[in-house]
């Protein structure tokens, strides 16, 4: 076990972990941030979906040593329950999310996807959650989340917390 400081959510944290433990790990056990979640621990599902700098990253794959010097953010960090992200209101105004098991990865890669796109098509929007499992079949729902989420953050409410 080695002591690193990583900044998450725009703070930073002395954490102690070997190189190679799963950012998810440090993330959930040692700071105790649950937006991330453990899916399938293969960077399959996309539960465990953060952001670094911009990029969506599947945290469960990443070891903690590679995010060092560089900023994390969770969903914690995306918003807050007082002054949420546009993307998580509209989630929550589309009631996209049933078990909520992959919404914060559905989340978390549709910000990130709209940083680089922001006027997506339907068929863009698919293509890249593509990657993303949902269980539920609340496909139709995020789909519509994300349309909504991308015309408040095009109109200037896209910024974090």
């Amino acid at each position: 076990m080695s002591r690193m400081v990583i900044q998450v959510n725009g703070r930073r944290h002395a954490v102690r972990a070997t190189a190679d433990t799963p950012l998810l790990y440090v993330l959930r056990n040692e700071l105790r941030l649950h937006g991330p979640r453990f899916g399938c621990g293969l960077a399959q599902c996309g539960a465990c979906t953060v952001h670094l700098g911009d990029e969506a990253i599947r945290s469960c794959v990443t070891p903690v040593a590679s995010v060092t010097g560089k900023q994390v953010t969770t969903l914690e960090g995306l918003g807050t329950a007082v002054r949420p992200h546009p993307m998580q209101t509209a989630f929550i105004e589309e009631q996209a999310a049933q078990c909520g098991y992959c919404i914060t990865g559905m989340i978390m890669a549709s910000t990130a996807f709209l940083k680089k796109t922001p006027n997506p098509t339907t068929g863009q929007i698919r293509t890249a959650l593509q990657p993303y499992i949902c269980r539920c079949g609340t496909h139709y729902r995020i789909l519509a989340a994300v349309r909504k989420g991308a015309e408040r953050m095009r109109a200037g409410g896209g910024t974090t917390a």
